[in-house]
C-alpha cells in the first residue's frame, strides 16, 4: 500500500512546553502530517523519520541551568528548516554562539512586536504591515544573535522577537505562534509548513478516511471485528469508519450501564443501526452497575468499578461473536502521548491498550486502532465526512463514566435518572438559544444533599443541582462561561417545575485553575 498521506511529515521536538500540542494542531492544520517526540530522540529515529522541517518547542527551563535539555544535534544534520519557538529560539541562538539573558523585563502575555526592515519577510505574510501581536510567555531572552543571523523584530520592551538565519532555513521566534492569542500566528506556521518546508496539503479529512479504509482492509483481511461502542465522538467515528472498510465484519457491542444521558441509548442505536447500518449489539446493564456502585462514594473507586464492570460486561459478550480477530478502540493521538509518561513525553513509548486496559491479551485479540494519529478536533472532521450527525459529532465532551462522576457521592438509580431529565433540560435551552456551540463544556451536576423550599402552599425538601459552563481552547484552562440571567432564571424555572425531586439550582462561577472542569 502506497502511503501518500505520511510522505510529508513535520517533527516536533518537546522541550515540555505547555503549548507542545497546540503546535501539532496547528501543523495539522496546515494540511501537514506531524509527531511530537522528546528533544532526546535518538538520530537514527530522527533520519527514519524523514521529516521535511523540525519544530523545536518551548519548555520552562533555562538554556544555562545545569541539566537542562540540550540541542539535538541531530536536528542540524538533518539540512530541513528548522523552526525554534521560545525555547528552541534560545537553544539556536546558544548553539550558534549567541547569548542568552535573564529578562529585566519579564513578557507574559499580549505583546506588540516591530519588523526591523530586512528584505526577507516571515512565512505566510505574518506581519506584513511591519507589526504583530503576539502572545509572549518568558523570562530569557537572547541578547546578542549568533554569527551568520539577523534580527527580524523586537518587542516595545526592546526584546528580540525573532531571529533568522541569513543562509540557511532556520528561524528563532521568542513568541508563540500556535496560540490563539497571537494574530495571524496559524498563517505564520502555516508559511512556515506550506512555503519554507514545501508540503503541499496531503493531511486531509478526505484522505485519513481513504488512508485508514484501505490499511483496515489490508490488515484484517477476512477476520471479525468487534467494537466497544460507548456512543461517544471517538468511539462512533471509529465505528462508521471501519463500518466503511469491512461493513458486516464489524460487531458494536454498546454497553447501557444506566449512566448515560437522557434517551442517549435509543439514540446511539437509532443512528448507528437503523440509519447507518452498522451492526450493533445493546446491552442492558443498569442493574449490573448499579449494584457494583451501592455504598461507594469516593470519586476515583466508583470510576474503576464503572471501568471494571464495562470489561467484564463487554468481555461476555464478545465472546459469544464467532471469528472475531480484532478489538477496535477510538484510541485517539493525545491518548498516546499522555500514555508516554509525564515525564518524558515520549511519543513512541505507547501504552497499547488505552481504554479497555488488558482485554486484547486476556480475549486473545489484536488491536485495531484507526485513530490513533488524530487529534480531537480532526477525529470530528472525519466524523463529519463520513456523514455523522453534527449533533453528535459536535456535542461536549461527556466522561467515560458517564454521570456516575456527575452525582456526587453514591450512585443511586433516583439519582440519576433526576440528574439525567435536568441534564437534559439545561441543554435543551442551551441549544434553543444558541448558547450550546458558543461554550465548550456545559452539564449538570447532582449534589447529595437536600434544602429546604417553597412550592405553592407547601414546604418541600428536594435534592440540589448545581450547572456549569465554561470556555476553554485546550481544557487545560477554563473560565465559566458569563450565562445570562435571563436565561439562567428560565433554565432553574424548568427544572423546578418539571423535574420532582430537585428544588434548588445553583451555577458554578469558578474557573480552571483553582477548580477543575468535573466536579469528581
Amino acid at each position: 500500500m502506497v502511503d501518500l498521506l505520511h510522505s510529508e511529515k513535520i517533527l516536533v521536538l518537546d522541550y515540555g512546553s505547555q503549548y507542545t500540542q497546540l503546535i501539532a494542531r496547528r501543523v495539522r492544520e496546515s494540511g501537514a502530517y506531524c509527531e511530537i517526540h522528546p528533544w532526546s530522540m535518538e538520530p537514527e529515529e530522527i533520519r527514519a523519520f524523514a521529516p521535511r522541517g523540525i519544530i523545536l518547542s518551548g519548555g520552562h527551563h533555562s538554556v544555562y541551568d545545569a541539566g537542562a535539555p540540550g540541542m539535538n544535534e541531530a536536528v542540524l544534520s538533518q539540512e530541513v528548516p528548522i523552526l525554534g519557538i521560545c525555547y528552541g529560539m534560545h537553544l539556536l541562538a546558544r548553539h550558534f554562539g549567541g547569548e542568552v539573558s535573564p529578562s529585566q523585563t519579564r513578557e507574559y502575555g499580549h505583546a506588540l512586536i516591530h519588523g526591523m526592515g530586512k528584505d526577507r519577510a516571515f512565512p505566510g505574510g505574518f506581519m506584513d504591515q511591519g507589526e504583530g501581536r503576539v502572545w509572549m510567555s518568558h523570562g530569557d531572552h537572547v541578547t546578542r544573535v549568533p554569527f551568520g543571523f539577523q534580527e527580524l523584530a523586537k518587542s516595545d520592551n526592546g526584546i528580540l522577537a525573532a531571529m533568522e538565519h541569513e543562509d540557511l532555513a532556520i528561524l528563532g521566534v521568542q513568541f508563540h505562534p500556535e496560540v490563539n492569542h497571537t494574530v495571524n500566528g496559524a498563517q505564520f506556521i502555516q508559511g512556515f509548513v506550506r512555503d519554507v518546508c514545501g508540503c503541499s496539503g496531503l493531511w486531509t479529512a478526505g484522505h485519513v478516511i481513504e488512508h485508514e479504509i484501505a490499511l483496515a482492509r489490508e490488515k484484517v483481511g477476512a477476520d471479525r471485528v468487534i467494537l466497544g461502542l460507548s456512543g461517544g465522538v471517538d468511539s462512533a467515528v471509529t465505528a462508521v469508519l471501519l463500518h466503511r472498510a469491512i461493513g458486516d465484519q464489524l460487531t458494536c457491542v454498546f454497553v447501557d450501564n444506566g449512566l448515560l444521558r437522557l434517551n442517549e441509548g435509543e439514540e446511539v442505536m437509532a443512528t448507528f443501526a437503523n440509519h447507518l447500518g452498522v451492526k450493533v449489539i445493546r446491552i442492558d446493564a443498569e442493574a449490573r452497575f448499579l449494584a457494583r456502585l451501592a455504598g461507594v462514594a469516593d470519586p476515583e473507586q466508583k470510576r474503576k468499578i464503572i471501568g471494571h464492570t464495562f470489561i467484564e460486561v463487554f468481555e461476555e459478550e464478545a465472546k459469544k461473536i464467532e471469528g472475531a480477530r480484532w478489538l477496535a478502540q477510538g484510541t485517539i493521538y493525545p491518548d498516546v502521548i499522555e500514555s508516554a509518561g509525564a515525564k518524558t513525553k515520549a511519543a513512541t513509548n505507547i501504552k497499547s491498550h488505552h481504554n479497555v486496559g488488558g482485554l486484547p491479551e486476556r480475549m486473545g485479540l489484536k488491536l485495531l486502532e484507526p485513530l490513533r494519529e488524530l487529534f480531537k478536533d480532526e477525529v470530528r472532521s472525519v466524523g463529519l465526512e463520513l456523514g455523522l450527525p453534527a449533533r453528535m459529532i459536535l456535542r461536549h465532551p461527556f466522561p467515560g463514566p458517564g454521570l456516575g462522576v456527575r452525582i456526587l457521592g453514591e450512585v443511586k438509580k433516583e439519582f440519576a435518572d433526576l440528574l439525567r431529565r435536568a441534564d437534559a433540560i439545561y441543554l435543551e435551552e442551551l441549544y434553543s438559544t444558541g448558547h450550546y456551540d458558543k461554550i465548550s463544556q456545559a452539564f449538570a451536576v447532582f449534589l447529595p444533599v437536600k434544602s429546604v423550599g417553597v412550592m405553592g402552599d407547601g414546604r418541600s425538601y428536594d435534592y440540589v443541582v448545581a450547572l456549569r459552563a465554561v470556555e476553554t481552547r485546550d481544557f487545560m484552562t477554563a473560565t465559566w462561561y458569563p450565562m445570562p440571567h435571563d436565561l439562567l432564571s428560565k433554565i432553574a424555572s424548568r427544572i423546578i417545575n418539571e423535574v420532582k425531586g430537585i428544588n434548588r439550582v445553583v451555577y458554578d462561577i469558578t474557573s480552571k485553575p483553582p477548580g477543575t472542569i468535573e466536579w469528581e
